[in-house]
C-alpha cells in the first residue's frame, strides 16, 4: 500500500502543469459526459493515514464471468457531503508510460490511470453518520486491474484521501462482448468482438455450427488504434485508455433461417485455447423471403450503470430501460439498427468498453447496425460536414474500428443492408449529403437498386434529421429540418417511393403524415394502403440521451408527438403487410401504431414526381 501511496504522491505532485487534463475537455464544451465533471487538473493530495478502503473479492471472472460486482469498503472518520468515489483502471497512478506534450517538451508527472466512473459517497444512506459503509460497483473486464480512490471536495477542485487494493480478473486479455453484423452477402454474418491478444500473441477465429452441420473454424482479422489515430483532447489526453484489439471473422455460406451456436478462440503460441462462452444467433433469410421479419430503430441511446454511478446528471437517464426491454424481448426481435451517438463517451474511451457490454446480450444474438452521429465523428480540420468538437476528438476512430457495417470506405460512413423483404440505406449526415456529392450518388444507388418485388419495404435512416422534426431549435429556425437536409433528398425519396425515414440527433418521438415537399399527401393516421403517396418520417432518437423538447408550434403534418424514451419496431410479416410500433422504453408498452397495405402494383403506379418517363409510340 505505501507503494501504491507513493505512485499517487508522484503523480499529483505536478499534475498542475498538465495543459491534458479534465479541466480541458470541459474547457472545450464537452462538460455533458460525466467524466469530464471530474477536475483532475485541480487535484491536491491530502492523504489520511485514517482513511481505509478495501475492495473485495480481488480476483474477479473465476467462474469465466466478464462482469462481476465489487464491494468497496470504506472507513472514514471524517466524512463530508462533496466525498465520492473515484474508479481508475490500470490499477496504479504511474507516470512511467504517459503521453508527450503536444511541443515536445514532457512535463511530469501526469496522472496516466482513466476514470472509469465515479460515485457520491451521500448516496449511501449511512455514510455520513459513520463514515463506514460498503458501496457494491459493477466491474467489467477491460483488461487491466482496478483500484478506488476517495476523494474529497467534490469534483471540480478534488483532494485525494486514499486508495484501495487493486482488483484484477484471471484473465484480461480475455475475448469478450461479440457484435454481429450483416455483410454485403445475404449467406453471410460477421462476428467482431474485443481481447487483449494481439496477433503476435494468438491467433483469433470463431468456432460455429449448426444441428445436423459440421462444425467450421473462421479466421478472423485484427485492428486496434492508438493515440496517434485520434484527432484531439480529451481523446488523445486524459481520455486515452488502451482500446485493446478488435477481431471480426466472417462466417459464410449460411443455411436462411437457421439457428448457429458460436464462440471465440484464441490460440495462443504455447498451445493453449483461450475460449469465450458459448452463444446463439438465426441466419439472414434468403432476399424476398416471405416469413416473419422484425426490426428495431432508434438513436441516441448511450449507456448507463447499473450501480448508479455517473448519473447524477441524467446525461442518458433512458439507456438501461431501453437495452433491458430489447434484451426482455430478444426472442421476438431479428436485427437492431442504431442510428448513431452510439456511447455519448466524447474522448473518455473507457465508455467504449462499457457500452459494447451493456449491448452484449442483443448484439452477441442479433445483427446490431450502427450509424455515425455527431459525438462519434465530429471534429474541427478532419473533413466532417460539422466542424464542432460534439466527438470529444474521437473523430470516428473507435466506431469505425470496433463495430463492422457493409461500407465501401469505414471512414465514410454510408452503407446499405439488406434482409428478407427489407432494404435499408443508411446516410451518414456527418459528411455532404447534398446533391453533386459522392453520399448522394449512394443514396440514389441504394435506393434505385432493389427490387420492390422481393424487397417491398424500403427504408432511409439517417442521424441527424434529414425529413421533419418540430424539435425547439428546428422550430426556431422556421425550417423543422436540420439545415439543408430535405432539399436535395425529397425528390429521391418521393421518386424512389420510401416508405419511412428514421432519424435520430432529437432525443425524443415524432412521426409525420405521409408527406411531399411540407405539405400531408394523405390524411389517414392509423392505416395507409394503396398507391404509395409520400414517406413517413419519424424522429426515433430518445432511446437513452436527455430529452429534447419540442417547439411550441404544431404544423399539420405532425401527426403524434412523445417527449418521453421509447424505440420502434417493424414488423413485416409478407410482401403486402408492415405493422409500425412505437414503444415506450420504461414499460414496453405500444404508444403509436399503425398499418400499411401495399401491393407491388401500388408500388409501380405513378404519383406526383415518381413517374418514369413515357412514350405515345405504338
Amino acid at each position: 500500500m505505501a507503494r501504491v501511496f507513493l505512485l499517487v504522491i508522484l503523480c499529483f505532485t505536478a499534475l498542475l502543469s498538465s495543459s491534458l487534463c479534465f479541466g480541458h475537455a470541459n474547457a472545450n464544451g464537452r462538460g455533458d459526459q460525466a467524466l469530464a465533471k471530474i477536475n483532475i487538473y485541480e487535484t491536491s493530495l491530502a492523504l489520511d493515514t485514517s482513511v481505509k478502503i478495501h475492495a473485495s473479492p480481488e480476483v474477479l471472472g473465476s467462474q469465466g464471468e466478464d462482469t462481476e460486482w465489487v464491494h468497496v469498503a470504506i472507513s472514514n472518520p471524517k466524512p463530508a457531503s462533496n466525498d465520492w468515489i473515484g474508479v481508475f483502471s490500470p490499477a496504479k497512478f504511474d507516470s512511467g508510460n504517459c503521453w508527450p506534450t503536444t511541443g515536445g517538451k514532457e512535463k511530469t508527472p501526469y496522472i496516466c490511470a482513466s476514470p472509469i466512473k465515479y460515485l457520491y459517497c451521500n448516496t449511501h444512506p449511512e455514510y455520513m453518520k459513520s463514515g463506514n459503509v460498503t458501496f457494491k460497483l459493477q466491474m467489467i473486464n477491460q483488461r487491466a486491474d482496478i483500484s478506488f480512490a476517495l476523494f474529497t471536495n467534490d469534483v471540480k477542485m478534488p483532494h485525494l484521501l486514499g486508495q484501495s487494493n487493486p482488483v484484477a480478473f484471471v484473465n484480461p486479455k480475455a475475448p469478450v462482448y461479440p457484435r454481429l453484423a450483416l455483410t454485403k452477402n445475404w449467406d453471410e454474418m460477421t462476428v467482431t468482438w474485443t481481447s487483449g491478444y494481439n496477433i503476435n500473441e494468438a491467433v483469433p477465429f470463431v468456432e460455429w455450427s449448426a444441428k445436423g452441420l459440421t462444425s467450421k473454424r473462421s479466421p478472423a482479422g485484427t485492428i486496434t488504434f492508438n493515440r496517434n489515430s485520434l484527432c484531439g483532447n480529451p481523446a488523445r489526453g486524459v481520455g486515452w485508455r488502451d482500446p485493446g484489439f478488435f477481431h471480426t471473422a466472417f462466417l459464410k455460406e449460411l443455411w436462411p433461417n437457421r439457428e448457429y451456436t458460436y464462440r471465440l478462440g484464441h490460440d495462443l503460441v504455447n498451445g493453449s485455447t483461450i475460449w469465450s462462452k458459448n452463444y446463439t444467433f438465426v441466419s439472414s433469410p434468403y432476399p424476398g423471403q416471405d416469413s416473419l421479419q422484425r426490426v428495431i430503430i432508434f438513436g441516441d441511446m448511450g449507456k448507463g450503470e447499473r450501480d448508479g454511478s455517473n448519473e447524477y446528471n441524467d446525461y442518458q437517464p433512458g439507456s438501461l430501460n431501453t437495452t433491458d426491454q430489447l434484451i426482455k424481448d430478444l426472442k421476438n426481435i431479428d436485427i437492431v439498427f442504431h442510428i448513431g451517438d452510439l456511447t455519448y463517451s466524447n474522448g473518455y474511451l473507457s465508455q467504449w468498453d462499457q457500452f459494447t457490454s451493456q449491448i452484449e446480450p442483443i448484439a452477441s444474438t442479433v445483427p446490431y447496425m450502427v450509424g455515425s452521429g455527431n459525438h462519434e465523428r465530429d471534429w474541427p480540420d478532419t473533413g466532417s460536414f460539422y466542424a464542432r468538437t460534439d466527438s470529444g476528438g474521437e473523430c470516428g476512430v473507435p466506431a469505425e474500428t470496433m463495430f463492422y457495417f457493409p461500407a465501401e470506405n469505414r471512414a465514410k460512413f454510408w452503407y446499405r443492408a439488406d434482409y428478407g423483404m427489407f432494404r435499408f440505406c443508411i446516410a451518414d449526415t456527418e459528411h455532404d449529403w447534398r446533391e453533386g456529392t459522392e453520399q448522394y450518388q449512394f443514396i440514389e444507388r441504394c435506393l434505385a437498386s432493389v427490387d420492390r418485388k422481393t424487397q417491398p419495404w424500403l427504408i432511409f435512416m439517417a442521424h441527424r434529421v434529414l425529413g421533419y422534426s418540430t424539435n425547439d431549435w428546428y422550430g426556431q429556425e422556421g425550417t423543422f429540418e436540420e439545415p439543408m437536409g430535405r432539399e436535395s433528398l425529397q425528390k429521391l425519396w418521393q421518386k424512389y417511393k420510401v416508405d419511412l425515414a428514421f432519424y435520430g440527433h432529437v432525443h425524443n418521438y415524432e412521426r409525420s403524415c405521409p408527406i411531399y415537399e411540407s405539405q400531408c399527401v394523405n390524411n389517414d393516421k392509423d392505416h395507409y394502403s394503396g398507391t404509395f403517396k409520400g414517406t413517413i418520417h419519424v424522429v426515433v432518437g430518445g432511446a437513452g440521451s436527455h430529452l429534447s423538447p419540442f417547439s411550441s408550434l404544431v404544423p399539420k403534418w405532425s401527426l403524434v408527438r412523445d417527449y418521453d424514451f421509447g424505440f420502434v419496431k417493424l414488423t413485416a410479416s409478407d410482401h403486402s403487410s408492415l405493422l409500425f410500433e412505437y414503444k415506450k422504453s420504461s414499460t414496453g408498452q405500444v404508444y403509436d401504431s399503425f398499418n400499411i397495405s401495399r401491393d407491388y402494383r401500388d408500388v409501380l403506379a405513378c404519383t406526383h414526381d415518381s413517374c418514369e418517363p413515357t412514350t405515345s409510340a405504338g
